[in-house]
């Protein structure tokens, strides 16, 4: 018998709102046919937009009202304190509570991560969760963390890092030892600041990562690596650089594409292949960043998705359900835990 799968969604997170999560919804539930939604929010304007797109009676499709949204914009102690009946935090009390198997918002991504971690906690051996997603390379994808929960990290935190990055890409990608590498501004063992280098020695200290040195920032889309590694700020700013040049690509190409009837023409003829390009660029392929270290799972999606975008975030949701993720970093963690213990 098929297990079903059911994912809280925060329907009034993010840049669009309800205009964007609902048909996402709806879109995800013809692509996984385990899957049931709870979607959280204004539940008069839910059940109304659900009634004109004829899905009023859909029963896999359930409303949980909530009376405050978090805004983009909000502090994180207003989301944590004063929004007590957001659409988030409702969303992610029902995993806590076991009604939902996962959350997945497009909201404020500080607030998403403080209440997740007050409501949810981390796993035992955890320090700090991060933010995870993957990203495309030239012979595929890499998973990358952290991206933005942690600005300071110590060495220590980065070894968790490498850890819930190994499992995350274990159980997603189905490889045995993927190669872990550490973010550097070089390759040699010289180069990097005291946190890199006291990192790379308890990387290479641990026998349940596959650590193979460093990587420089181009060194991530060559696929040298399955898992890259580094702290909050750094991942952060290399994400958008990332989106930022993607984006800038796909402008310069347009452009050089209309300069005159003869690039025109061409274009016309290299369509199949833009087209291909453009699909294994667009970050909304990718969308669906994972909260790695809570007792439950989370998923960040982009705050600007479209409905194909943050849809694509509900299937990283099944997918880490289908896997029982926080469950595999609670035992290797464990494991570990005890292997330090008996020593």
């Amino acid at each position: 018998m098929t297990r079903t799968h059911t994912v809280a969604v925060d329907a009034m997170g993010g840049d669009h709102g309800p205009s964007v999560t609902v048909p996402a919804a709806l879109l995800a539930l013809s692509r996984f046919p385990s899957l049931n939604l709870v979607l959280v929010g204004d539940e008069q304007a839910l059940r109304e937009d659900l009634r004109k797109r004829g899905r009023a009676d859909d029963a896999r499709i359930r409303v949980a009202h909530a009376s405050q949204v978090v805004a983009m914009d909000d502090p994180v102690a207003v989301a944590l304190r004063n929004k007590r009946d957001s659409s988030m935090r409702v969303a992610i009390n029902l995993v806590h509570e076991k009604q939902a198997d996962a959350c997945v918002s497009a909201g404020n991504t500080g607030a998403l991560m403080a209440i997740s971690r007050f409501v949810l906690k981390t796993l035992p051996g955890i320090d700090r969760p991060a933010i995870c997603t993957a990203l495309p390379t030239v012979t595929g994808h890499v998973h990358m963390l952290d991206l933005g929960a942690n600005v300071d990290s110590t060495a220590e935190h980065l070894q968790q890092f490498a850890v819930m990055g190994s499992i995350l890409a274990m159980a997603v990608d189905g490889i045995e030892r993927p190669r872990v590498a550490l973010l550097n501004i070089g390759q040699e063992d010289i180069k990097g600041n005291e946190q890199i280098k006291a990192a790379a020695q308890l990387l290479a200290a641990d026998p349940s990562i596959n650590y193979t040195g460093f990587v420089e920032g181009d060194g991530i889309f060559k696929g040298h690596a399955d898992v890259v590694v580094c702290d909050g700020f750094v991942g952060n700013v290399a994400l958008k650089t990332t989106e930022g040049v993607a984006k800038m690509i796909g402008e310069m190409i347009k452009r050089q594409i209309k300069r005159n009837p003869l690039t025109m023409i061409s274009g016309l003829l290299a369509l199949p292949v833009l087209n291909g390009l453009k699909r294994e660029m667009d970050p909304g392929r990718y969308n669906g960043a994972s909260l790695v270290g809570l007792n439950g799972i989370v998923i960040k999606s982009h705050g600007s998705a479209d409905v194909k975008s943050f849809a694509n975030a509900l299937g990283v949701a099944v997918h880490e359900v289908d896997k029982n993720v926080p469950a595999l970093v609670g035992q290797r963690l464990g494991a570990a835990v005890d292997g330090e213990e008996r020593k």
